[in-house]
């Protein structure tokens, strides 16, 4: 909710407590103390109407009496512990003796007390007891969300930006096509990430998805861990190996950096392709093979046809359909969100407090260029957990693993929208303080003019082609050339 001045306000909501006691004397003194502590306390007087409660209720700690008619203190435990996010429960009980403390630690009780006890006393156990819960409700709560990205499917790759959904609507169509796809783009980029969506909204999600580095591969090995061996087939072939290629039987093979495959095998690749079928390394026999194939490379294959370092007619067998991953300077608006998703299942992962950047900290990420892409700022901001000592990640903790800001990175690496945002930027700026009227008109004409203009030098001057261009009517185009005064003799 916000206040009169429109900023956002939060209001505390008071933990819940439960006490569960048959002495009614003691169920008043623990809720006046408790009360004034700020807590919202219920009261139970048996184990059956504790047990109501907990079920209707959500609550951050509970007090039970071991000896309680109906249900007691410990039956009650029990149940909670098969629950998502019980309380903290703390047991009282009159009889202070070792098998009661015992049983109650064993089944899970965050703390044990013997009757009486002092107020003080409590009233530490229960604030510890407290903060406990909440801590650990947090971290519910961020195993919950990782294990949601993690899930498979597209939910896998982090991104709100454009470039990002236009790839979510193209994994979308090439999962139902089982042809061979090739995945293009900059190291750290999630390529990988993409062809396991892929995988996974494909009609083959039951079977394996294999995941081989070329790359990591030594040369002399790269054939028999593709294609399998047999014993005896070459120094240390001591048994049987079945290849990547028959692992995925019936699954996905995803060949990332196929770029750095020699080509003495790119030519077996290729017949592996056609003939849908392996011949182990020292093997009689071909195996008949199910597999389609993701390849992903950060090189540019086609430079490598004119060189010869690829062969053409595997270029075009795996190139049947393509995707092209931009770099994440150029889905800048992405940084905030994967950067909050890092820090979420780092802190998960690493047993960490819950942290959160600062807004500085936030500003410092989105301005860096990312040469490593998303690998390097999931690289940054586990550093950032391990290294920050507070609650907060503040940008002394990040500067040092940054490097030149986005501003130092050449313009054709940039993506037009960024090129158009910071242009806006700038020209909005020069206004500041003053009142601007049709702003929209102002600016959509000097974008369409030199967009037309453009679009008619292409064409030689071809109306008919520049409207089929730019996806407009013919006499729409007439129209905004009037307008706007372009001829094309004056271009």
């Amino acid at each position: 909710m916000k206040n009169e001045e429109g900023i956002e306000s939060t209001v505390a909501v008071r933990p819940k407590v439960l006490v569960a006691d048959d002495e009614e004397s003691l169920r008043i003194i623990l809720k006046n103390a408790l009360t004034e502590r700020g807590y919202e306390v219920d009261l139970a007087h048996d184990g059956r109407e504790a047990n109501i409660l907990l079920k209707k209720n959500r609550y951050a700690v509970a007090l039970l009496d071991i000896r309680m008619p109906g249900m007691d203190g410990l039956e009650l435990l029990d149940q909670l512990r098969k629950e998502a996010a019980p309380p903290a429960v703390i047991m009282m009980t009159a009889q202070d003796t070792m098998k009661n403390a015992i049983d109650s630690m064993k089944k899970g009780a965050f703390d044990y007390l013997a009757k009486p006890f002092d107020i003080d006393e409590i009233e530490r156990i229960v604030d510890k007891a407290c903060k406990t819960h909440e801590l650990e409700v947090q971290v519910e709560t961020l195993k919950e969300e990782v294990r949601e990205i993690y899930s498979g499917g597209p939910r896998t790759l982090i991104g709100e930006s454009r470039p990002i959904r236009e790839i979510f609507k193209m994994i979308g169509k090439l999962a139902v096509r089982d042809v061979t796809v090739l995945i293009f783009g900059e190291s750290g980029t999630g390529k990988e990430l993409i062809a396991r969506a892929i995988h996974h909204e494909s009609r083959r999600v039951t079977h394996p998805f294999v995941a081989v580095n070329i790359a990591a591969i030594p040369r002399d090995l790269l054939e028999s861990e593709l294609f399998g061996s047999m014993k005896g087939s070459f120094t240390g072939a001591t048994e049987d190996r079945t290849g990547y290629f028959e692992r995925a039987q019936g699954g996905t093979l995803f060949l990332d950096e196929i770029g750095e495959m020699p080509l003495t095998l790119q030519s077996k690749l290729l017949r592996v392709l056609q003939e849908r079928e392996v011949q182990r390394v020292g093997g009689a026999h071909p195996v008949r093979i199910d597999v389609r194939i993701i390849a992903a490379t950060n090189q540019d294959l086609g430079q490598l046809v004119k060189e010869k370092k690829f062969r053409e007619d595997l270029f075009y067998r795996i190139n049947v359909l393509s995707v092209e991953v931009p770099p994440l300077r150029a889905r800048r608006d992405d940084i905030p969100v994967l950067s909050r998703y890092f820090v979420q299942r780092f802190c998960v992962e690493l047993a960490s407090p819950v942290k959160q950047l600062s807004a500085e900290a936030l500003k410092r990420l989105k301005k860096y260029a990312w040469p490593g892409n998303v690998r390097e700022l999931e690289n940054v901001i586990k550093r950032a957990i391990v290294l920050s000592p507070g609650m907060t990640i503040c940008p002394e903790v990040i500067d040092p693993f940054l490097g030149e800001p986005l501003t130092q990175v050449n313009m054709d690496e940039i993506a037009l929208e960024e090129i158009i945002r910071k242009k806006l930027e700038s020209f909005l700026a020069k206004w500041d303080g003053y009142e601007v009227e049709d702003l929209y008109d102002a600016i959509i004409r000097r974008v369409e003019k030199p967009l037309l203009e453009l679009t008619l030098q292409k064409t030689k001057g071809n109306q008919i082609k520049a409207a089929q261009m730019l996806g407009i009517n013919r006499n729409t185009l007439r129209k905004k050339l009037k307008e706007l005064h372009i001829t094309w003799k004056t271009l």
